[in-house]
């Protein structure tokens, strides 16, 4: 894609210095991002668009600007883009999160609207995309690839084929394909994923992935396959196998994953890094406004050891590059003017932030108007499920198994989002699963809140919590209404608490409510004022650690409970699943 001028000729003419400019931002220390110099230079800006940069005679053309700025020996570089993001994550409808990230220098997201788009479908990607329109940001849409995740293995409230890919791929800020996440789907040539696959590349579409724990043979196969990007990059030697493979890395640090170290470590000696990208994915509300958005995986990485105009590429360049939006991603003729004054280069401290050659955010504070717009979306209700008692909160062993029963139990491998299936032998009674003298154990259930009615009820190991529930409806991908509980009476009242208030994550002791984080735009978000969003967001972790979550981020504990993509065992409505075989578990194995 490339941004289009309403008039090229206007442009020509004014980087000709034939005709006035709407603005000059002169003093500058401009950092090239395509030759790694810094030298003093005048910008000249005009329709939105840099239209020269002028190094030589400094003050050449300034009578032709209707307005000068004076960047005070600041320097100046282009606007973030994150190369990877699902802005229903930060907890905040997309306009409330440009209103929280545009004053720390983000001009660009590329976002992945899959997690509302499990949950109400197509109409939610484009209110999505319609919600992202208007604002001082550029909010692109990548096209959810795999909803539901892994099809048969759970239930969404929506499934996405070839025909859906095609039909959203005609929104004008559509750029590409959404993280292609079943990768064995991938590899294997499965005729879902490969008429998927194909559709987006008719449409001129370029493909994100999604290939955790991927070496070797598999990069191989499913860089052939079509996706050229994977933010799910861990492992040591996983980053140099995939950028050797010719694929992008998307470094991650997220409210939850830290990817940065383990990448930094793999990449550090390579001679050429000009695939390397960064990403937030998940960020909180509270996070991004305590701590910082894509400015703060650019900072973190400088101190790792990345040189600093490298790594504001990888935060601009390379990520526009890899999206194959034109131009972006650089302060250079032709090229929007969405830029940045920085105090500092290794601290990236953004003092002022332009948008198409406006100024919207200065020292921190938004400048700029975002309107306030109604969405239909908005106001559906999106969890949809059945009444239940307490009797439904106990797990009934299988009759006649005696005073013990084997069972398969999701264990958590210390607070990372991977688990696998342990059997497990425990005690019985009344005929039930008793757990009463397991610190670690915790029963799990999963509701699908889309009208069917199912429930998968299991248990799990090392979760977190030591007494009370922990409940949400922000659970990956799908989005089911899933608990965690150590007493029957705490999970069905977060469970009631959640049905009544339209969605969110809630805790409860004793069978009493905590606090609840109330997120009623799809069980997923909140159009509150994002200060609003964060305080609630911090009230719910103090609640959680009141449980026994000592994590860094308990929010987003429960998240991927129910994600079947996530090596190695997951919960879904359907069941426990098996991630690497697609196929389930039974709970009780000898039953």
């Amino acid at each position: 894609m490339k941004i289009q001028p309403r008039d090229k000729r206007a442009l020509m003419a004014a980087a000709l210095g034939r005709t006035d400019c709407d603005l000059a931002i002169k003093n500058t220390r401009y950092v090239n991002l395509f030759t790694g110099e810094v030298y003093p230079a005048t910008v000249y800006i005009h329709q939105g668009f840099v239209v020269h940069v002028e190094d030589k005679d400094l003050d050449a053309g300034l009578e032709k600007a209707r307005r000068v700025v004076d960047a005070e020996g600041r320097y100046i570089v282009p606007g973030l883009i994150d190369a990877h993001v699902h802005i229903e994550s930060s907890l905040m409808t997309p306009r409330v999160f440009a209103s929280a990230v545009v004053p720390r220098g983000v001009t660009s997201v590329i976002t992945d609207p899959h997690e509302i788009g499990n949950v109400l479908g197509e109409e939610a990607v484009v209110y999505m995309h319609d919600a992202g329109c208007g604002l001082p940001m550029r909010q692109f849409i990548n096209i959810p690839s795999c909803v539901p995740s892994v099809p048969g293995l759970e239930e969404a409230g929506a499934s996405f084929d070839a025909a859906a890919i095609d039909r959203l791929a005609k929104l004008p800020n559509v750029i590409g394909l959404a993280e292609v996440m079943d990768f064995l789907g991938v590899v294997d040539g499965e005729e879902r994923m490969m008429s998927i696959i194909e559709t987006a590349e008719k449409n001129g579409l370029y493909l994100q992935g999604h290939l955790p724990a991927g070496f070797g043979r598999l990069v191989s196969a499913y860089r052939i396959g079509g996706p050229a990007t994977c933010h799910e990059t861990s492992r040591p030697g996983e980053a140099k196998d995939k950028l050797r493979a010719g694929m992008y890395v998307d470094a991650r640090e997220s409210s939850m994953c830290y990817n940065l170290p383990a990448i930094w470590e793999d990449v550090r000696d390579m001679p050429w890094r000009d695939r390397l990208c960064l990403c937030t994915d998940d960020r909180e509300a509270d996070d991004i406004l305590e701590n910082g958005q894509l400015d703060l995986v650019l900072r973190n990485i400088i101190k790792l050891g990345m040189p600093p105009i490298e790594a504001i590429r990888a935060a601009t360049l390379h990520t526009a590059e890899a999206a194959h939006l034109e131009n972006l991603g650089a302060v250079a003729p032709g090229y929007a003017a969405d830029l940045l004054l920085v105090d500092d280069l290794e601290q990236f401290s953004v003092h002022s932030v332009y948008f198409a050659g406006e100024e919207v955010a200065r020292e921190g504070r938004l400048l700029a108007d975002i309107e306030k717009k109604e969405f239909a979306v908005e106001r559906k209700n999106s969890v949809n499920v059945l009444d239940l008692t307490l009797e439904d909160f106990r797990l009934q062993a299988p009759a006649g198994c005696g005073g013990k029963v084997k069972i398969n139990v999701l264990t958590y491998a210390d607070q990372t989002s991977l688990t696998r299936c342990v059997t497990e032998e425990l005690p019985v009674k009344d005929g039930y699963v008793d757990i009463s003298g397991d610190e670690e154990l915790c029963y799990a259930m999963v509701v699908n809140r889309f009208g069917s009615g199912r429930r998968m009820f299991g248990l799990v190991r090392g979760f977190g919590i030591d007494q009370g529930a922990d409940g949400s409806t922000v659970s990956h991908d799908c989005h089911n209404l899933t608990l965690v509980f150590k007493d029957a009476a705490s999970g069905l009242a977060v469970y009631n608490e959640l049905r009544s208030c339209g969605g969110g994550i809630s805790a409860a002791l004793d069978g009493r409510i905590l606090h609840t984080l109330r997120l009623p735009v799809g069980g997923l978000m909140s159009a509150a004022p994002a200060p609003e969003t964060a305080a609630e967001a911090t009230a719910m972790k103090a609640a959680l650690r009141q449980l026994g979550l000592q994590m860094v981020n308990p929010l987003l504990r429960i998240a991927t409970l129910a994600l079947p993509v996530v090596p190695e065992a997951k919960f879904s409505d359907l069941g426990l699943v098996d991630v690497m075989k697609k196929e389930f578990i039974p709970l009780f194995p000898e039953a």
